[in-house]
């Protein structure tokens, strides 16, 4: 299926996505880009169907033919506090904030709050329809695991190199042996119920 150039007719329309929202660990990662008319990248899809290499070749196109993009983290301290969903718009918000002439913004997914009165249209699955909202979504997904990369450096013992924070069996078998980190959202299930930790 081809991917559409962007969803309105405006000049500015960003597409917006977001990385991580289901991980126990690290930020929840938005991106925010708006494409040129006219656009095209045969290799350009929703990052959930593209192998990191194709991720990352994809990554400085992106950056080099956008007529803008930005890229958020919400960390877990702020994520604890507000809320995974919340913290999510917050960083498409705070993606899009760093903009000029905004004129449309499509999002991906089903959930959004209004920002500056700039209209919008929240698109299921809008990852795999739009071009600008792909381009979020690898923006999101790169800058995201790059971070993961980092704090693995710090604590290997959880591999975040290679589980990026998700939820796996290694991760929580990690979390049970050595305890939750700072990097840790304490207000997510870390442990299944039947498992706790012992202090």
């Amino acid at each position: 299926m081809t991917l559409k150039h962007s969803f309105s007719d405006t000049t500015f329309e960003c597409g917006t996505d977001e990385a991580g929202r289901g991980c126990l660990a690290g930020p929840v990662t938005a991106a925010a880009v708006i494409l040129p008319k006219p656009f095209k990248n045969e290799l350009l899809n929703d990052s959930k169907q593209l192998s990191h290499a194709k991720r990352m070749a994809l990554r400085p196109v992106i950056q080099q033919k956008a007529t803008g993009y930005a890229v958020a983290h919400i960390f877990p301290n702020e994520i604890d506090k507000i809320n995974i969903l919340n913290a999510s718009i917050l960083a498409m918000h705070r993606s899009i904030e760093q903009l000029k002439n905004v004129t449309f913004i499509s999002v991906d997914g089903n959930r959004f709050k209004p920002y500056n009165n700039i209209p919008f249209e929240t698109i299921i699955k809008g990852d795999a329809k739009y071009l600008n909202i792909a381009a979020a979504s690898v923006l999101a997904k790169t800058y995201r695991d790059d971070y993961m990369e980092k704090i693995h450096e710090e604590f290997p013992m959880y591999n975040w190199k290679k589980n990026k924070g998700y939820p796996t069996k290694e991760h929580r078998e990690a979390i049970k042996k050595y305890g939750p980190t700072k990097y840790h959202r304490m207000s997510f299930k870390l442990l299944p119920d039947q498992l706790s930790f012992e202090f």
